[in-house]
C-alpha cells in the first residue's frame, strides 16, 4: 500500500466525487525527483534544480533535478547496453511485462491523475481517464507483438526471398505538458513492443507524474529497458543529436518538431513527429445543431483549457445557422465549463500550465479583438479566482480568415468562429493554413460528409463527432502537423526496420 492509498482510506468512498483532494497531493507526489536509468534512481551529475509550480495556486509543488548532458549520455549508454537482451526477449514475454505495467497504472489511476492535476492544471476527475487510455495503449501494443513480422516474396523455383522486421535500438520519446503521464506510459508502448529500449523525456513544466510513474514501474522491466531524464530543450537536443539514439518520437509544437529534425540530421535518425494543429470544425446548414454545438465544445477540449494539438479551434459555420449556433454555443459553454481548482473532483475546467502560457493566451485574445473579432463568450480571467493561471472558455466570433487567431495555433481555450456561404470558399479557408492534423464535419447528408472528408487536408477526420480517438485508428498530421502515424500498427512499424533476405536454392556448382 502506498502513502497515497493510506491517505485515501480516510475519505468516504461515496463522497469521493465531491471531494477537494488538495490535501492528498503531497502523499501522491513522487519521493524520487532525480533521473532513472539502468534500473536505478540517479541523482545526476548536474547541480541544476528546478521547481514545479501548481498552476491552480501558483505555489511551489516540488523541486526536481535537471539532467546535464553527461546524465543524458549515461542514460543512453544504459539503454544501449540493455538493447541486445531486450531485442532477444521473446515477444510474448515483452507483451506480458507491458500488460503488467498497464495493470499497475490502472490500480494507481487516481494517484497519477492527482499528480498531474497539481502539476499541469488539468482537472483530477477527468484525468483519471488518462490512466485508462495509457493502460489501453500498453495492452493494445502488447497484443501486436507478434504482428511485427515480415513477409515472403515470390521469386520462382530456385530462390526464397523474405523480410524481417527488426527493432531500431534506442528510442527517445519527448512529450508535452498537456497529458504527461498518459504520454509517458502510452508512448513507451510501441517501441517496447517492437524490441527497442526507451528513454523518456517528460516536460520541464510538469515532470512529476512521469517520475511517479517510474517509481511505480520500477523493477517491471529489465534494467536499462525503460529510462527517464528530466530537463528542457538542452536535454531534448542532446537526445536528438546523439549517435547512439536511433529514433526520436516527439509530441510538441511545429517549432519543436523542426528543432528535432535539425538536431537529428547529422546522425540520420528516424523521427516520428506529432505536431501542432489549427483544426477546423465545419457546420453545414443541415447539421443537427444540438449535437453539433455539443461537439464544438467537446472538440475544443476546454476541460484541459484547449491545450490539445487536436482541438478543433476554428469553427466554420454556414451563414444560415451562424447566429443560432453561436447563441446555443454560449449557453452550452456556460452549462458545461467553469474554471476551477484542478485538484477538486467537481472541477470541469482547470488552469493553464504556467505563467508563460497564461500570458500568451491573453495576448492572442487581445490580438483577436484588435483585428476586429468580437468576444462572444469569456475573454478574460474568472472574477472569482484570485490566484492561478485561469482563463475563461473564450469564443471569438466574426473572425476573418486572415486574422492571427484564425491562422496560428493558440493552444489555449480560445475558439475562433467564422461564417461561410459557398463550399469552395469554405474549403479554401479550411486548407489555407500550414497545419493539417484533425478536422470535424457536421452534416446529415452522407454524400456531403464524404465529399468534405476527401477535400480536407488533414490526417484525422471526424464526421458528426469530435475529439474521440479509436484504438488502432492511425493518428497523425498532414503538412506541418507531423510525420508518421501513431496509435496503430503503423506506429509499431515506425520503430522497426526491414531487412531483406534472399536465399538461393540452386545447386552451388551451377552458380
Amino acid at each position: 500500500m502506498t502513502k497515497f492509498d493510506d491517505a485515501l482510506k480516510r475519505l468516504a468512498p461515496q463522497e469521493l466525487q465531491k471531494q477537494d483532494l488538495t490535501g492528498l497531493v503531497d502523499a501522491a507526489l513522487p519521493t524520487k525527483t532525480g533521473h532513472y536509468w539502468d534500473g536505478k534512481w540517479q541523482n545526476g551529475s548536474g547541480s541544476t534544480v528546478a521547481t514545479s509550480i501548481n498552476p491552480s495556486t501558483e505555489e511551489d509543488l516540488r523541486a526536481y533535478s535537471v539532467a546535464s548532458v553527461g546524465d543524458v549520455e549515461l542514460a543512453i549508454a544504459s539503454a544501449r547496453k540493455a538493447f541486445p537482451a531486450w531485442e532477444e526477449t521473446p515477444p510474448l514475454t515483452r507483451g506480458k511485462l507491458m500488460r503488467k505495467a498497464a495493470d499497475i497504472i490502472r490500480s494507481h489511476a487516481l494517484e497519477l491523475a492527482l499528480v498531474d492535476a497539481a502539476d499541469c492544471g488539468n482537472p483530477v476527475n477527468a484525468m483519471q481517464m488518462d490512466a485508462e487510455i495509457a493502460a489501453t495503449q500498453l495492452e493494445y501494443f502488447a497484443g501486436l507483438v507478434l504482428e511485427n513480422k515480415g513477409e515472403t516474396i515470390p521469386t520462382g523455383n530456385e530462390s526464397l526471398n523474405y523480410t524481417l522486421r527488426e527493432p531500431l535500438g534506442v528510442v527517445a520519446r519527448i512529450f508535452p505538458f498537456n497529458h504527461p503521464f498518459m504520454f509517458a506510459a502510452g508512448k513507451m508502448a510501441a517501441p517496447l513492443a517492437a524490441g527497442n529500449t526507451v528513454l523518456l523525456k517528460p516536460p520541464e513544466q510538469a515532470p512529476l507524474s512521469t517520475l511517479r510513474l517510474m517509481e511505480l514501474l520500477d523493477g517491471v522491466f529489465p534494467p536499462g529497458v525503460l529510462n527517464c531524464v528530466v530537463g528542457g530543450r538542452e536535454v531534448g537536443a542532446a537526445l536528438a543529436q546523439h549517435a547512439d539514439v536511433d529514433a526520436v518520437g516527439l509530441i510538441g509544437s511545429v517549432q519543436a518538431g523542426k528543432a528535432v529534425l535539425r538536431s537529428s540530421a547529422d546522425t540520420m535518425k528516424h523521427c516520428l513527429l506529432e505536431l501542432g494543429g489549427k483544426n477546423a470544425m465545419v457546420i453545414y446548414p443541415d447539421a443537427d445543431l444540438e449535437e453539433a454545438v455539443y461537439g464544438a465544445v467537446r472538440g475544443m477540449n476546454f476541460t484541459w483549457c484547449g491545450q490539445s494539438c487536436g482541438s478543433t479551434s476554428r469553427l466554420l459555420i454556414h451563414d444560415s445557422v451562424y447566429k443560432k449556433f453561436l447563441e446555443a454555443l454560449s449557453v452550452e459553454l456556460t452549462k458545461r465549463h467553469k474554471p476551477g481548482i484542478a485538484t477538486h473532483m467537481q472541477t470541469t475546467m482547470g488552469a493553464l500550465v504556467d505563467k508563460a502560457q497564461y500570458e500568451k493566451i491573453l495576448f492572442y485574445i487581445a490580438k483577436g479583438r484588435s483585428e476586429g473579432a468580437r468576444v462572444l463568450h469569456g475573454g478574460g480571467r474568472p472574477v472569482d479566482l484570485e490566484r492561478g493561471y485561469f482563463i475563461e472558455p473564450t469564443v471569438l466570433c466574426d473572425v476573418l480568415p486572415h486574422h492571427t487567431v484564425a491562422r496560428e495555433e493558440i493552444f489555449g481555450p480560445v475558439l475562433s468562429a467564422m461564417k461561410w456561404s459557398r463550399e469552395d470558399e469554405m474549403m479554401a479557408i479550411v486548407n489555407g493554413v500550414e497545419f493539417g492534423l484533425t478536422a470535424s464535419i457536421w452534416t446529415r447528408d452522407l454524400v456531403t460528409a464524404h465529399r468534405a472528408a476527401k477535400r480536407i487536408q488533414a490526417g484525422y477526420i471526424w464526421i458528426n463527432d469530435a475529439s474521440i480517438h479509436i484504438p488502432g485508428a492511425p493518428f497523425g498530421g498532414y503538412k506541418s502537423s507531423g510525420i508518421g502515424r501513431e496509435e496503430c500498427l503503423q506506429e509499431l512499424h515506425e520503430f522497426s526496420q526491414t531487412k531483406n533476405v534472399n536465399v538461393s536454392l540452386r545447386n552451388p556448382r551451377r552458380l
